[in-house]
């Protein structure tokens, strides 16, 4: 029914069940939404300032069908001054004509009908609201790494075959308000259910690490799009602004060994980082090493060609020159190889059209000094 709301404890076609804001327990509702601290109008009170008003207009007191009539009219004009309702800037409200939704208004000033026959909802959609799930949050500082475990509705198990306890939780606000109002009975408790699902089937296709570092920013994304799929499907009303996984931990049973495997796979992990760390050393020194060599070798092969095609081409050239002219060839050739043969050679010319005084002498000290290398030999 349209007029069950709130936690399913009825309150008749008239409004007045569990709604946000309802307090009244009169079988008719409270009426109007007038805001925060404002109470309906109350009959009595009305009556009384009415009847208070037709003295003043009867000195002599109200009389016959008159004082009726404008007794009644005076009933009626202030049962249909109670309509009006204001809207605050961060709320929405929801016009009820015989326990029906009519429809939403903005915030602002309104008009509706009255109590019995109308009703008006006012719903807050600007608060930013928060859930835990399998953790509560320390209220005096707010910070995530203040937790307090709770059921086992934090437990789920990972694509690699491993139950986690996660704590999480969920932000969300209300969008659209008659849905919020009418399609939900407990909007909270079906935020957490809806929750826990969507929390379920993304880490059943995660894993373990997966959850605790690399992936962790992207999965609070998948699961915050999930459950609004589902809030949707629902027709909620209620709009997902966030997910927060507070923690991911392995069972307390289990957790020295968690903590164990993951130390072992903490010194796998240096002990691999430093092994490219050599390699990344080593390898780069050994490739220079290497090139530089072959550099050397293509290096002295091109100057070893060069320099037998130099001494090739130099043959030739003597060779063409011997063909053209065989006796000046010959000549110069000779005197080159003397020059380059007698041209480092100590030695003394004596001709032999000396006169008679000329001495032969062979000045052995001269050639001593000249050539120290040999020792005087």
């Amino acid at each position: 029914m349209p007029w069950n709301t709130g936690n399913g404890n009825g309150g008749g076609p008239w409004g007045g069940g569990n709604r946000p804001g309802n307090n009244s327990n009169s079988p008719w509702g409270s009426g109007p939404r007038k805001g925060p601290g404002q109470q309906p109008p109350d009959l009595e009170e009305l009556l009384r300032r009415g009847q208070d008003r037709m003295r003043g207009m009867f000195p002599g007191g109200p009389k016959g069908p008159k004082a009726l009539i404008l007794g009644l009219c005076v009933l009626v004009a202030a049962w249909a001054s109670s309509g009006f309702y204001k809207v605050q800037p961060d709320e929405q409200g929801v016009e009820i004509l015989f326990g029906k939704f009519v429809k939403s208004t903005e915030p602002g000033l309104h008009y509706w009908f009255p109590a019995p026959v109308g009703e008006v909802v006012t719903v807050a959609v600007t608060n930013i609201r928060q859930i835990n799930v399998g953790a509560q949050s320390d209220e005096a500082s707010r910070r995530y790494a203040s937790v307090r475990r709770e059921t086992d509705e934090r437990q789920m198990l990972t694509a690699d075959q491993n139950v986690v306890d996660a704590d999480y939780s969920v932000f969300w606000r209300v969008a659209k308000a008659e849905d919020y109002l009418f399609n939900i009975r407990d909007p909270e408790a079906t935020i957490r259910r809806a929750a826990e699902s969507a929390m379920r089937e993304v880490a059943g296709r995660s894993s373990l690490d997966q959850l605790m570092t690399d992936r962790k920013e992207a999965l609070q994304v998948e699961v915050m799009q999930r459950l609004q799929e589902l809030l949707d499907y629902y027709k909620a009303g209620v709009l997902i602004t966030g997910v927060k996984l507070l923690a991911v931990d392995p069972p307390k049973q289990v957790i020295e060994a968690f903590h164990d495997v993951n130390n072992a796979r903490q010194d796998l992990d240096r002990q691999r980082n430093e092994a490219l760390a050599y390699r990344n050393d080593i390898l780069p020194r050994a490739k220079g090493e290497a090139e530089k060599m072959i550099q050397d070798a293509m290096a002295y092969k091109e100057r070893q060609v060069k320099d037998a095609q130099g001494e090739a081409d130099r043959f030739n050239s003597v060779y063409e020159s011997y063909r053209v002219a065989e006796g000046v060839t010959r000549q110069r050739l000779y005197l080159e190889t003397l020059q380059e043969v007698l041209g480092h050679a100590n030695k003394v010319v004596i001709g032999d059209r000396g006169g008679s005084g000329v001495v032969p002498y062979l000045p052995l000290p001269e050639i001593q000094k000249r050539n120290p290398a040999k020792g005087g030999k």
